[in-house]
């Protein structure tokens, strides 16, 4: 039976962990697939630049990765350090390159203040995204 990642990763005892993510029904990810003679080699660079971007928002470190075939390998460190030290717009910022973001956040950003009805809703959200930014999930 699968464990929940919660329960496996915890990053006071070790901030390290060894990825693997693989295709199913012996689907290609990239190079030639023997199957239905087509090569896929294009899709390595799609899967590295977005290793990449994904790098930069979130505060995890990719100390190692292998694309392979059918599946591929990442080695992560998680920086509790640097996701402690964001700041509220820093936060923002990063969420923001990746998703839509909350009607309030994008305000703040805009005005860099918020009425005090809404600080909490947007203090609520930053912590959200703040504990997101350090998850290997």
């Amino acid at each position: 039976m699968t464990i929940s990642r919660r329960k496996l990763i915890e990053p006071q005892i070790t901030p390290f962990y060894h990825v693997i993510n693989r295709c199913v029904r012996r689907a290609y990810l990239c190079g030639d697939d023997p199957y239905n003679g087509k090569n896929y080699q294009h899709r390595r660079g799609w899967i590295v630049n977005k290793i990449k971007q994904l790098a930069a928002v979130f505060c995890i470190d990719v100390c190692a990765y292998a694309v392979m075939s059918n599946h591929y390998h990442l080695v992560l460190k998680i920086d509790t350090e640097q996701q402690q030290k964001l700041t509220p717009e820093e936060v923002i910022s990063r969420w923001l390159q990746l998703f839509s973001g909350h009607p309030i956040a994008v305000d703040f950003l805009k005005e860099g203040q918020i009425d005090s009805d809404k600080q909490q809703a947007l203090s609520t959200l930053v912590a959200e995204w703040q504990q997101r930014l350090g998850s290997i999930s």
